[in-house]
Formats: structure tokens, sequence, C-alpha cells
């Protein structure tokens, strides 16, 4: 694991831009922190990198945005069970050959791919970001 201590929102959403030149077709990626943490934030740096023109906006009400049939932005803060997941098809984009990610992960844990990637974000200040991935 390597870490990453960004200063600003704009830090992260840059450092976020280059993480996603790692990142290959079918990656799931989990982001951990609390609320306010940056989490959003760092899903429109990843969909900045991955090249996305549109305007990355939350998901918590639609549950998960679909950009470009590429990426797929998931907030499961609201989901109360898998079986809630499940119903609404949000397993179904695992394995649309896209970039997933996917905040609140917890609340999805046995619907998870087996080889997900982790990113947690941590607030150790105002404004500043410990990010480890």
């Amino acid at each position: 694991m390597a870490e990453f201590h960004s200063h600003s929102e704009e830090e992260t959403f840059a450092f976020a831009a280059e993480y996603a030149k790692t990142l290959r077709p079918g990656d799931v990626v989990l982001l951990d922190g609390e609320m306010g943490a940056g989490k959003t934030a760092f899903a429109k740096g990843v969909a900045k990198g991955l090249g996305i023109g549109a305007e990355i906006t939350s998901p918590t009400y639609a549950y998960m945005n679909s950009y470009e049939g590429r990426f797929f932005h998931y907030d499961c803060y609201r989901i109360t069970s898998e079986m809630q997941a499940e119903s609404l098809g949000l397993c179904d984009w695992f394995d649309a050959g896209g970039i997933c990610v996917v905040e609140w992960s917890e609340n999805v844990a046995g619907l998870l791919p087996p080889h997900c990637k982790r990113v947690a974000i941590e607030k150790t200040g105002d404004g500043e970001r410990k990010i480890v991935y």
C-alpha cells in the first residue's frame, strides 16, 4: 500500500486523475472514508483521468450513475441490504467492462467481485486528506 497527502480538494482531484491511469477495464475501486472525506471528489478525478467529459454528480439518490458506458459511479450509502442492491441491478455493472467506483461499499460487501482495489481517504485537517491506495 502507498499513500498520498492532499492539501486541497483540487489536489485530491488531480491525484485521482493520475490514479485513473493505473486502472484497466473491469476494475472495481472501493472508496472508504467518512462522510465528507472526499470520496466523490476522488471519483470525479478518476472520471477526468479516464477522459469522461460529462459532469460527474453524486449518485446518492440514483445509487449508480453510468457515464459513456465505461465509468460507473456507485453511492451505496442508502442501500439497506444486499438483496436491495441485487434487485436494483447494481451487480450487473461489475462485469460490464468499465471502471466501477463504489462509495460505501460495506453496504454491498457480499456482492463485490473478488479482486477489488481499495482507496481509503482520511481527513487529517482542514481540506487535508491522507489517501491510502
